[in-house]
């Protein structure tokens, strides 16, 4: 049963995103490709990412089939500069990777990154962007979510040679702690003795 709903899982979003693929003529096909692997592309992009984990979990056990949904959405910042937003929408199905819990489903934490990118590349070809990334514990479970908020910088590099996009996008994320508030007064003298004798 958890075999066949992660593979209906699979199938389902292979078609979505099968019938989302644009059409174009031959010449146009290598400079789309080039775009879509870009990350921080002026193109806006809806990529579809399936990732299917078995022998996973505590005991080895489980299976976790994860959809990630990755808008990609370009604005631009002023005449020089872009201001990229990358998030990441997990929807994720696990089932026996917790021992004892069975199986969960819906949405995991969205990762959201802000790339401010120079609307040229380098004249060396270099594409460059950098800017914050924020998770949001958005989980529809408290199994596939970390229930944490957590920000950190992010930086993405590539260049284009040919067919060939080179590069890689890095992300240090630290959790926020969130304190109780609180304040006290205390008067000199003090006195905690509020009975009458």
């Amino acid at each position: 049963m958890k075999n066949r709903a992660a593979r209906i899982f699979g199938v389902l979003f292979f078609a979505i995103g099968s019938g989302l693929q644009p059409y174009a003529n031959a010449d146009e096909n290598s400079n789309l490709a080039q775009e879509l692997a870009n990350p921080i592309a002026s193109l806006i992009s809806v990529p579809i990412q399936v990732n299917f984990d078995d022998n996973y979990g505590a005991d080895d056990e489980g299976t976790r089939t994860t959809v990630n949904i990755q808008p990609v959405i370009p604005f631009e910042f002023n005449d020089d500069w872009n201001l990229i937003t990358r998030t990441i929408a997990p929807i994720i199905y696990q089932d026996d990777v917790i021992p004892g819990e069975g199986s969960q489903s819906g949405l995991g934490d969205i990762n959201m990154s802000l790339f401010f990118s120079p609307k040229k590349p380098s004249e060396s070809g270099l594409i460059w962007g950098v800017g914050p990334v924020f998770v949001l514990p958005t989980a529809t479970d408290d199994l596939i979510g970390s229930e944490k908020w957590s920000v950190g910088p992010a930086a993405v590099a590539l260049t284009v040679r040919g067919p060939w996009t080179v590069g890689g996008l890095d992300e240090e994320r630290f959790t926020l702690r969130c304190a109780q508030p609180g304040g006290m007064y205390t008067a000199w003298p003090a006195s905690t003795n509020s009975s009458r004798r």
